[in-house]
């Protein structure tokens, strides 16, 4: 695992928590054989993302988390890659209900017999590989793509990154936990039939149906490893 991908998880999980200072460059350089540069890369990287901060005579120092740029692809897989803290995946699906549902409504009234054409190619991976496989997930991030390309939105299309990562590492996440077993599959058919039919209002719903039930699946589990 590279330096930034290890303290990026330690910060998302709070091995080290906002105010508190990472070990100095000398001290990381030896414990985990690094060179000093690569260190320093290290913190440049992290202090991009609103991480960290190099401060005189303290060092570097963890930020708060209303610094994070929570939206960056990397920082939602840190925060994956462990158990995540559950006031930020509701923060996040707040931001999924926020965006999604409008967008699939756009895409009803906007989306091109193209693009309707490449949502129905990535439901038939997905069905065929389901969401167990990288090629089903990948499929599934296709559709999401698609359809807030479709939206015609610029706005809305500069999140596509942000939302198809959230998307992607939630549901490693899920399938980590051995928690895909519900068939997500019906949701995203629902999607596609309300955009093909031209019904935004249909296709609104059923985007914010989808987008509650995933996250349902994500408390299921952090209720389970708070009773563990």
């Amino acid at each position: 695992m590279l330096l930034a991908d290890r303290l990026g998880a330690d910060i998302m999980s709070g091995v080290y928590k906002p105010g508190s200072t990472l070990p100095t460059e000398m001290v990381s350089s030896s414990s985990l054989a690094i060179s000093r540069s690569a260190y320093r890369e290290t913190i440049r990287t992290l202090a991009a993302k609103g991480l960290v901060q190099s401060r005189t005579k303290r060092g570097t120092c963890v930020n708060d988390p209303s610094k994070w740029n929570v939206l960056d692809p990397d920082v939602l897989r840190w925060m994956f890659d462990r158990d995540p803290n559950p006031q930020f995946t509701r923060d996040l699906f707040e931001l999924r209900l926020i965006t999604e549902p409008a967008a699939a409504e756009f895409a009803a009234l906007r989306a091109s017999a193209a693009e309707i054409a490449d949502m129905k190619r990535a439901l038939d991976v997905m069905k065929d590989k389901t969401l167990m496989t990288e090629e089903g997930r990948a499929a599934d991030l296709e559709f999401h793509r698609i359809l807030l390309a479709a939206a015609r939105n610029t706005a809305l299309a500069s999140l596509s990154s942000s939302i198809g990562a959230a998307i992607s590492w939630s549901t490693s996440y899920k399938a980590r936990h051995n928690a895909l077993d519900r068939d997500s599959m019906p949701d995203h058919e629902r999607i596609y039939d309300a955009i093909a039919a031209r019904n935004p209002s249909e296709a609104r719903w059923a985007m914010e149906s989808l987008i509650r039930l995933a996250q349902g699946d994500l408390q299921r589990i952090d209720s389970k490893t708070v009773a563990t």
